[in-house]
Order: structure tokens, then C-alpha cells, then sequence
């Protein structure tokens, strides 16, 4: 392993029968990189005739969620109101705050052919003071774009590569989908607290050490590095500033204090929480034993 290279995570995978879920974080190996505490990629997948992803209604508190797709659509439908069917190009940032339920599921026009599936979901934990912030939903697609020729970077949230996205940022985040042209490169400077990279499509190296597909690539602090692809590639980079407070993750609940955790699964159970207009009729009960779990 490269001295620059601080981690390799294999992510856990879920097999949802028409498409898989890798899940890099949280992991043993690490609970957070910058403010990403959940990191989820999904696809490629072309999904059956009639078929779809029907996420039922379900909670959040304490976090933001970030969609990213590079192929297909999703219909988001939020407590507070929203509806936005989220397409490649636009970033989709759902802040949950106190507290907010959504849905995402296949739109109608797209079941007729089969949905086709290939994202990135990720959480991002609010900092200390801004856990318990009002819910809010943005869809941001005048995003800023890098290109020299030979690497095509889109800068979802914070500052990279001289350009900066408007995208809400409530700690300092970095988050960009680099496309690699056949020899082309691209360095991984940013002097973020913490960088992560993930090969997504084709094949990369850093600093010349092959990615694994799908793996997360912890960057140590301070380094620069270059990612180059000779056939061409897909890669995402993550990261941001580090948190001082540790986060707890319980299902889809992130908090800095575990009682709060402990309201919301009560909330949730008892159904205090918001319904969401559209999508009413069904949800996502809580769970005896959760995937996603960082305390007992």
C-alpha cells in the first residue's frame, strides 16, 4: 500500500435482488470521512420491465443526505412537501435537521422500459450546533464543471479545482464525479481534513497503485496525489473537515447524543413524526435489529 494511502475499505454488499448496495461507510475500519458518516453506491443496474426502487416513507434526523446519480431517476418525496425527481447532473441535498421522513421510488415513466439504477447516496453529519436545524430540500444542476480535455470534473459541493459549487454546506465538504478520458489524469489536492476516493466505472490508479472498484481510498492529510486512467474511468472524491464530537448512527438516525437516537426511534414507533403528502398509505417500520448500527 501506497505510504499516501491511509485505508482501503471494502464495502459491505446488499443484494436487493434486481440491483446491489455497496455500503462503504460506517465500517470498522472507519466511522467517518469529513462530515460523510454514510456512503452508498448503487448500480449499474437496468431493472425489469414494471419494476423499480420503492423506498418506502422513512425518518431522519440530525444529518443531510446527498443523492447523485449517473444513470436513471428517482422520485424524492419529503414531510415537508417537496417533489423532485432527481436525474444525473443534479444534486439532490435533503436536510433532515430536527427531523424529516421521505420516499424515493421509480417514476411511472420509467417502469414502462425497465428503471435503470447507478448513483451514489451519501449522509453527511451536521456539526455540533446545527444538528437540530429546520428541515430544507435543495436540487442545485448549474453545477461548475473542470475540463481540460482528458478529465471532466464536477464539483457537487464546496471548493475544488478553483471552482465552487452553491450547494448548502453546513461543515466545510468537498464532493466531485471526476470522468477520466483514455490517459487522462487529474491531482487530488484538496487541503481538506480528510479525502476519500471511490472508483466507480472503468479503471484508475493513484499515484499509481491500482483502485479497487468500489473500494473507498482513505487519502492520508497533507498529500497530494494524481488519479490517472489509461481506458478511461469513473471516480468520486469525498471528504471535508474532521469532527472533533463523535456521531452515533442507529438505523437512519445520526446524532451526537444517543438519547436523542432513543426519541426519535420512540417518534417514529409511535408515529410522531410528519407524514408525507403523496405518499401516505405506507412506511418503513422500525427495525429490531437495523444494517446500519454504531452502538448496541
Amino acid at each position: 500500500m501506497s505510504e499516501a494511502i491511509e485505508a482501503t475499505i471494502t464495502p459491505t454488499n446488499h443484494d436487493l435482488g434486481d440491483f446491489e448496495v455497496r455500503r462503504a461507510l460506517p465500517s470498522r475500519q472507519r466511522r467517518m470521512v469529513g462530515p460523510f458518516i454514510f456512503v452508498d453506491e448503487f448500480g449499474p443496474a437496468h431493472l425489469p420491465e414494471g419494476g423499480g426502487m420503492d423506498v418506502r416513507p422513512h425518518p431522519h434526523i440530525n444529518l443531510a443526505t446527498v443523492t447523485w446519480l449517473f444513470d436513471g431517476a428517482i422520485d424524492h418525496r419529503d414531510s415537508i412537501g417537496t417533489f423532485s425527481t432527481i436525474r444525473p447532473g443534479t444534486v439532490n441535498l435533503m436536510t433532515a435537521g430536527s427531523g424529516i421522513v421521505h420516499s424515493e421510488r421509480s417514476p411511472e415513466n420509467e417502469r414502462k422500459g425497465g428503471p435503470k439504477m447507478f448513483g451514489m447516496q451519501t449522509w453527511l453529519a451536521l456539526p455540533d450546533g446545527h444538528e437540530e436545524t429546520d428541515p430544507a430540500f435543495e436540487a442545485i444542476a448549474d453545477l461548475p464543471v473542470v475540463d481540460d480535455g482528458g478529465a471532466k470534473a464536477t464539483v457537487i459541493m464546496g471548493d475544488l479545482w478553483g471552482a465552487r459549487a452553491a450547494t448548502t454546506t453546513y461543515a466545510d465538504t468537498i464532493y466531485a464525479e471526476i470522468a477520466l478520458a483514455p490517459g487522462g489524469q487529474l491531482p487530488i489536492d484538496s487541503p481538506a481534513d480528510e479525502r476519500a476516493v471511490m472508483l466507480v466505472e472503468g479503471e484508475a490508479t493513484l499515484d499509481g497503485q491500482a483502485l479497487p472498484r468500489y473500494a473507498l481510498v482513505v487519502i492520508k492529510p497533507g498529500t497530494a496525489l494524481t488519479l490517472r486512467s489509461e481506458n478511461g474511468a469513473r471516480a468520486m472524491l469525498l471528504g471535508g473537515e474532521s469532527f472533533a464530537t463523535p456521531r452515533h448512527v442507529w438505523w437512519n438516525f445520526v446524532s451526537s447524543d444517543r438519547e436523542r437516537i432513543e426519541q426519535a426511534k420512540r417518534d417514529w414507533r409511535e408515529g410522531r413524526f410528519a407524514k408525507v403528502p403523496g405518499d401516505e398509505e405506507e412506511w418503513i417500520p422500525l427495525p429490531d435489529v437495523p444494517k446500519t448500527v454504531s452502538y448496541p
